[in-house]
């Protein structure tokens, strides 16, 4: 297979990567770009792991080719974060005890983001369909709710 470059915006910035045109975006983050906040979690798109933002909705990088994705804005969970000030999903996540193995973390976060971005107010059943597509094995989810809705109060 040819490679090929291509530019990604990930995190605000413009990125020159080669590519091949098989590579999935939690691949090209992690390896090339060296982006390892987004995990690698099963690699077919059910846990959640490497949710990332495009274009500000959540999306599986483990079931989209980089190529793909040319033009869109990518954020991940290192991009949330302004210099040194945690966005607020972030800081209530670390407030309320929502990181325990921190696998899922960064899913959990970006997909938390992505719902008050686009319904600051939602209820706990919202919050927990919105979370649904991200597997947690340690926290049960009581903590990362809790914190998405403190969050939803603090914006």
């Amino acid at each position: 297979m040819e490679r090929q470059l291509i530019q990604l915006k990930v995190n605000g910035e413009e990125r020159d990567v080669v590519v091949s045109p098989n590579e999935t975006l939690v691949e090209v983050l992690r390896d090339r770009l060296e982006l390892t906040g987004t995990k690698m979690g099963c690699g077919e798109g059910a846990c959640g792991t490497c949710t990332v933002l495009l274009d500000g909705k959540p999306v599986r990088s483990c079931l989209t080719l980089a190529v793909e994705v040319q033009g869109q804005e990518i954020v991940t969970i290192e991009g949330l974060a302004e210099g040194a000030e945690l966005h607020p999903v972030q800081e209530a996540f670390m407030e309320h005890g929502a990181i325990q193995c921190g696998f899922c973390s960064p899913g959990m976060i970006l997909t938390g983001k992505a719902l008050l971005d686009e319904n600051p107010h939602p209820t706990e059943e919202g919050v927990r369909r919105a979370i649904s597509g991200v597997v947690c094995r340690c926290t049960g989810y009581a903590k990362i709710v809790e914190a998405i809705m403190a969050a939803a109060d603090a914006l």
